[in-house]
């Protein structure tokens, strides 16, 4: 009986065999996986799409911002706009307009721009204690841009930190110094501390000290600063001019001098009659006294 059931089996197993060597590769059915990335390939095909739709999205839309903040520039240069106000506004155009197509290339992509919505919502909190700072910086560039305590190309100093505007950012101010250096500040900084305004006006006054000696002429000595101011081209003629005894310091007599000139002509003037009353007084022979110690020494 054993037998028999044994000889039975090898018998299925012959048969399973051969039917299998007789199967061609048309007669084999595709498998569980195929079907499944069979399954797939339509939403496959369909996301590439989307990936590709929203790349031309994204250059096209490069484009078209970059032609709308060129628009805008022009617009505001024909307005007159304060340069800084023009900088400004293209920052903030920027960040909007690119904020705009960000959720636009989103929602393509199946991204609920609702959801998204909702999301910087709730997390608003987060974000504004997280950027304090920025939020400031971005206060005090508007600021800036409404009581323009400067604009572009103004000279400035603000404690520690002086140079020329060069421009008005989002969140900073870049500043331009006479050796050529690039300092940002931020505007918020700006707005919280002394603004002195160097080139707010188109005419300063030079004020000049110089002191003479107790021995030398005072009216010959102002005789001579008045003819050095006349022969000085820059000096506004039309505004008042000083010529004055300031003090009597303790080994000198201080003379000064006031007189206007145009703002970008100050550090010329400045540095011109400076130079010209030393040699002037050493033409008339009026000595500029210095400090001086004298030791006497008594025979006990």
């Amino acid at each position: 009986m054993y037998l028999l059931a044994e000889e039975s089996l090898e018998t299925q197993i012959a048969q399973q065999v051969d039917e299998l060597s007789n199967l061609t590769i048309e007669d084999v059915k595709p498998s569980v996986l195929m079907e499944t990335l069979q399954g797939y390939i339509p939403g496959i095909i369909d996301f590439g799409i989307n990936i590709l739709i929203c790349i031309i999205i994204f250059f096209i839309g490069k484009k078209i911002i970059s032609l709308i903040r060129k628009i805008i520039r022009r617009s505001l240069q024909r307005s007159s706009a304060d340069k800084g106000v023009e900088q400004f506004i293209d920052s903030l155009l920027r960040v909007l307009l690119y904020l705009v197509l960000v959720m636009i290339i989103a929602g393509k992509l199946g991204i609920q721009t609702t959801s998204i919505v909702t999301l910087v919502g709730s997390a608003g909190v987060a974000i504004g204690l997280a950027l304090q700072g920025s939020l400031s910086n971005f206060a005090g560039g508007v600021l800036i841009l409404i009581l323009q305590p400067f604009k572009i190309g103004d000279f400035i100093v603000d404690g520690s930190f002086e140079g020329t505007v060069m421009q008005i950012q989002i969140f900073y101010t870049k500043l331009l110094t006479n050796d050529n250096k690039v300092i940002m500040i931020p505007n918020g900084t700006l707005m919280n501390s002394n603004i002195v305004n160097v080139t707010g006006q188109e005419e300063r006054r030079v004020d000049i000290s110089v002191g003479i000696s107790y021995d030398a002429n005072i009216l010959e000595a102002k005789k001579c600063l008045e003819q050095l101011i006349v022969r000085e081209e820059s000096v506004l003629k039309d505004k008042p001019i000083d010529i004055f005894v300031d003090n009597l310091a303790d080994s000198a007599v201080m003379l000064g001098i006031h007189v206007w000139v145009p703002t970008k002509e100050y550090w010329a003037v400045k540095w011109h009659l400076t130079e010209n009353i030393k040699l002037s007084f050493d033409e008339a022979g009026i000595s500029i006294p210095y400090n001086q110690l004298s030791v006497h020494i008594e025979q006990g």
